[in-house]
């Protein structure tokens, strides 16, 4: 017990101590923290879907209808008629063969890629991948290359010196979490169309977001046709809970026999499909393009002003909006600060990302409004002048 208190004490000492914060209510623009309302800036409720009154409704009825449980794993006795339901809604909407659940993003991850990979071949994954990408890709056991972000020139001359007998699977992230900038898609289907490999793009935070129809980042770049794996959360834009894989049908069923995530879970329940599968014809719907919209333009307006202050928010394409600041004593003082402030930003700091690089990680949601930002706007740049980030 002793060697954890002491590795606790280091933690806290090195400035990467982590606790829980809890909040009161819905997951909404404000929310009670502490006891104090402040202006939540950290959640990924991008469509601000998570309280929405058609999705409470589809959960309850759900309830009043199946239960609260599916009881077994899938190929057990787990499978229930709104599994189905909400798999041909997701392939439907992702303009693919067939889709298959996975309980939470990291459960799809580190499913799916072991299932893909394994001894013999070659998993090529962007240096700035998701922390599940990266685990799914280690319990693969294939033989692990990642390449610079982003870096394309990089990447071509690792599989040309990277030759496999096996499978040559290449990942990225198409919104990457901590940066929120784009993967470089059309040249990533590029290439693995050129060396006969795989590709897989994790849209987790692209997917209801990005795109003419939400469809992604995909959709976003015009490839929908391009991308042999399509994995997508359902707790950030769709407001709900889960995950899921979207590809050929052939794809898919190998994966019902391979994944294990997938195989040894106890599946999703009744309320949580019935929620996702309002979400999925919400978003598909002209109030889901009203609120595209309304986050695109927040989302503008509030980089647009931190970049005019001096901030630098690190190449941020999308609604994830990070401010460097450098050191993780300093981004939690300043996380600190703008608590203080009546604002709920969080510092994020290594393992998550690499040392040097600590940021606040700001999210924006359609539901924020212009006062909103406006607030955030002036306790940032106050924050950041008076700790010296400018």
């Amino acid at each position: 017990m002793e060697t954890f208190r002491e590795e606790i004490r280091s933690l806290k000492g090195e400035g990467l101590y982590r606790q829980m914060r809890l909040l009161q209510g819905c997951q909404r623009s404000r929310v009670i923290l502490d006891g104090r309302e402040v202006l939540l800036l950290c959640s990924n409720n991008y469509l601000g879907l998570a309280d929405h009154p058609l999705l409470k409704e589809a959960a309850i009825r759900g309830i009043a209808k199946y239960g609260v449980s599916s009881g077994a794993s899938r190929l057990v006795s787990g499978t229930m008629e709104l599994h189905e339901a909400l798999e041909k809604r997701i392939a439907r909407f992702k303009g693919t063969g067939a889709a298959l659940l996975f309980n939470s993003g990291y459960a799809a991850n580190t499913g799916i890629i072991p299932a893909l990979a394994g001894k013999g071949d070659v998993i090529f994954c962007d240096r700035l991948n998701h922390a599940s990408i990266l685990d799914g890709s280690l319990l693969s056991r294939a033989k692990l290359v990642r390449f610079p972000h982003n870096d394309m020139p990089a990447l071509r001359r690792l599989i040309t010196v990277n030759e496999t007998a096996g499978r040559r699977l290449i990942i990225t992230e198409g919104v990457f979490s901590m940066d929120g900038d784009l993967a470089r898609l059309p040249e990533l289907v590029a290439l693995k169309k050129e060396f006969d490999a795989l590709l897989m793009v994790d849209d987790a935070h692209g997917a209801g977001v990005l795109g003419n129809g939400g469809r992604g980042a995909i959709e976003q770049f015009g490839i929908l046709s391009g991308i042999d794996i399509q994995m997508g959360t359902l707790g950030k834009a769709f407001g709900s809970f889960g995950a899921y894989v979207a590809a050929s049908e052939e794809i898919v069923d190998y994966l019902v026999n391979r994944a294990r995530s997938f195989i040894f879970s106890t599946s999703l329940p009744p309320s949580v499909l019935a929620a996702s599968l309002a979400a999925f014809d919400l978003v598909d719907s002209s109030e889901g393009a009203l609120l595209r919209g309304k986050l695109a333009t927040n989302v503008s307006f509030f980089r647009s002003a931190l970049r005019s202050a001096g901030l630098d928010t690190m190449g941020s394409e999308t609604q994830i909006v990070p401010v460097f600041v450098g050191e993780p004593e300093r981004v939690m003082d300043f996380s600190q600060f703008l608590l203080e402030e009546g604002l709920f930003v969080q510092g994020i700091r290594p393992p998550t990302v690499p040392a040097g690089s600590c940021r606040l990680r700001c999210t924006i949601m359609a539901t924020h409004d212009r006062r909103d930002l406006e607030q955030a706007i002036d306790a940032i740049t106050r924050g950041a002048k008076k700790l010296g980030v400018i």
